[in-house]
C-alpha cells in the first residue's frame, strides 16, 4: 500500500489546541494560531530552516516534541528521514500533526520529559518554543529526555526565546519575564544564550551550532517572509474583525516591541558524544 504524502493544510478543519477558552485567557501562541497565523517561532521560519539543516534529517530516526500546528513536522518529512515520530500532550495538536503528515510519520500523545520511548533510539530530537515555557527543572527534564533518546552522535536541535545581552541586568530581566507573562498569559522563561548553552551542556551534550533573529512574530515584514502575502492578509482580517482578538494581538505587539531589543530567536544544534570521548565544544 502506498503511503500518503504530507500535507500541510490537512488539519485546516480541525480545533486548535485551547479553543474552547475565550480569547482573553488562551496562550497567547494558540491565540495567534486562531489569528490564521501559521509560524510561531521566534526566530521565525528562516531560523527553523537554518537549525533544520545543521541537524541533519535525510536518512534519521527523528522525534519532535510539542509539535504544535505540524508546520515544522512538514519541513521534516520533506527532508525524508528514515522515521518520523511526533510526541505532543494536546489531543488537538497531536491530531492536526498527524493529519499534516499523513502515513509518513507517527504521532503520540505524552509528555516532552517522559516519552516512552527507547533509549538510544532516534538519532535527531527537536523541539521548538517549548522549552521556553518550562521552569527551570521541567527544562532540564524535558533535554535530559532528548539526551537520553538519542544514540551516540545524535543530534538536538532547538528554538527557544533568548534574550540579549548574556549580562542582561537582572531587574530588569524579572521584569521582562513578568511583562512577558502578563502578556502571553504562559510564565515564559526566555534565557541567555549562555544559558541555553549552559542547559544543553548540562545533560552532557556537546553544542555545535548556535544562531539568532530578531524576535519579530508580530511585525508586518516577518510576516510576509514567513506566511506569504496571502497568509499576512488573513491575519489582518482576522484581527480587524475581532475586538477580543485584537486586543489580546495589540497587547501582545506592545510587549514585543518594548522589549524588541532584548528579545530574540535563538537556535542551537549539539550532539551526543560518543560513549568515553570528549568532544570540544564550539569555540
Amino acid at each position: 500500500m502506498s503511503k500518503k504524502p504530507a500535507d500541510s493544510t490537512a488539519s485546516a478543519d480541525l480545533p486548535l489546541p485551547h479553543a474552547d477558552r475565550p480569547i482573553s485567557s488562551a496562550p497567547g501562541h494558540w491565540v495567534l494560531a486562531r489569528a490564521g497565523k501559521r509560524v510561531l517561532r521566534p526566530g521565525g521560519a528562516a531560523l527553523s530552516a537554518a537549525m533544520l539543516s545543521h541537524a541533519g534529517l535525510a536518512g534519521a530516526d527523528v522525534v519532535e516534541l510539542a509539535p504544535g500546528l505540524g508546520r515544522t513536522a512538514a519541513e521534516i518529512i520533506k527532508d525524508h528521514p528514515a522515521s518520523y515520530t511526533a510526541i505532543d500532550r494536546d489531543p488537538d495538536a497531536a491530531r492536526r500533526v498527524a493529519a499534516v503528515i499523513g502515513d509518513l510519520g507517527t504521532v503520540r500523545q505524552g509528555e516532552a520529559a517522559d516519552t516512552g520511548l527507547d533509549d538510544a533510539s532516534a538519532d535527531v530530537v527537536v523541539g521548538e518554543a517549548m522549552l521556553t515555557m518550562q521552569g527551570d527543572k521541567s527544562k532540564a527534564a524535558i533535554v535530559a529526555e532528548a539526551a537520553r533518546v538519542l544514540r551516540p552522535g545524535g543530534r538536538y536541535a532547538i528554538h527557544e526565546l533568548g534574550v540579549a545581552p548574556d549580562d542582561i541586568d537582572e531587574e530588569y530581566y524579572t521584569q521582562l519575564r513578568r511583562d512577558l507573562a502578563r502578556a502571553i498569559h504562559v510564565n515564559a522563561r526566555p534565557m541567555t544564550a549562555a544559558a541555553w548553552r549552559g542547559l544543553l551542556e548540562d545533560a552532557g551534550l556537546v553544542v555545535d551550532w548556535v544562531d539568532t533573529a530578531p524576535m519579530a512574530l508580530l511585525k508586518m515584514s516577518r510576516n510576509l517572509r514567513d506566511e506569504g502575502p496571502g497568509g499576512a492578509a488573513r491575519i489582518m482580517w482576522n484581527v480587524m474583525r475581532d475586538k477580543a482578538l485584537r486586543a489580546r494581538v495589540m497587547e501582545m505587539r506592545r510587549t514585543f516591541t518594548r522589549y524588541e531589543k532584548d528579545m530574540v530567536g535563538i537556535a542551537l544544534v549539539a550532539h551526543k558524544p560518543e560513549a568515553g570521548s570528549e568532544a570540544a565544544p564550539e569555540a
